[in-house]
């Protein structure tokens, strides 16, 4: 017999057309209850254990809470143990896109991105370096850290879009004094820019606009040098 911590214990299932059945489920574990129609498989799943499991959710919230909320009754079952909380899809309710999950279908995608955007520390998929916000003042210090002669450069990446929208916007680029772009790890000249290059940029996050590529200088940051054809207004002292 499982042990109590490794599985939900059923004694004495009577819910509808249950006989008083009794039942071991392994936790952590993919389930399939099967049957003929009838003989008692949305009892067990929903009557029984999910509107136990529902029941003692609504009866560990506060006092207050409680009272915006009809009570539920118990089902029909001497002992159920090891029930952790329970979220029920009714197939009715699942929809015809293919790509709909039990995330998408409850709502708690939507939670969990928060949760790992809270509590999680993102990384970086190539180098595996823990990604940190940084302020204007820290970039420029870093910028300004480099050893002398030290090259740099600064992208920002261009959306994916048609091969049309994203020759007018590398048009539009190259109107606003942009002088070169850098597309998979290679970098182009706008003017000289060949057609594979275009098309290869629809890549997500393949082509970047190269904003700045200088060398620190004087106390200033180097922003915005060389990265138009005519200068930026250099950084206040």
């Amino acid at each position: 017999m499982a042990r109590a911590e490794d599985c939900i214990r059923i004694r004495g299932a009577r819910t509808h057309n249950l006989k008083n059945i009794d039942l071991d489920l392994p936790r952590q574990r993919l389930i399939a209850i099967v049957g003929v129609s009838g003989s008692g498989k949305s009892s067990l799943a929903f009557d029984t254990l999910y509107a136990e499991g529902q029941r003692r959710y609504l009866e560990a919230l506060s006092t207050h809470a409680r009272q915006w909320l009809a009570p539920l009754a118990a089902a029909e079952v001497d002992v159920i143990e090891g029930l952790p909380p329970a979220i029920a899809i009714v197939p009715a309710a699942a929809g015809r896109n293919p790509r709909s999950t039990v995330g998408t279908l409850t709502e708690i995608l939507d939670y969990t991105r928060v949760l790992f955007a809270r509590l999680g520390t993102p990384h970086c998929p190539e180098h595996d370096i823990a990604l940190e916000a940084h302020t204007t003042d820290q970039i420029v210090d870093a910028i300004l850290a480099l050893p002398p002669g030290e090259r740099w450069m600064l992208l920002a990446p261009l959306p994916a879009a048609r091969v049309r929208e994203r020759r007018l916007a590398l048009d539009e680029l190259q109107a606003q004094g942009f002088t070169r772009v850098c597309i998979a790890g290679t970098v182009h000249e706008l003017d000289q820019l060949p057609r594979w290059a275009v098309a290869f940029g629809s890549a997500p996050n393949c082509a970047r606009a190269w904003l700045s590529r200088s060398k620190p200088r004087c106390g200033c940051p180097a922003a915005w040098h060389g990265s138009r054809r005519s200068r930026a207004t250099p950084a206040r002292h």
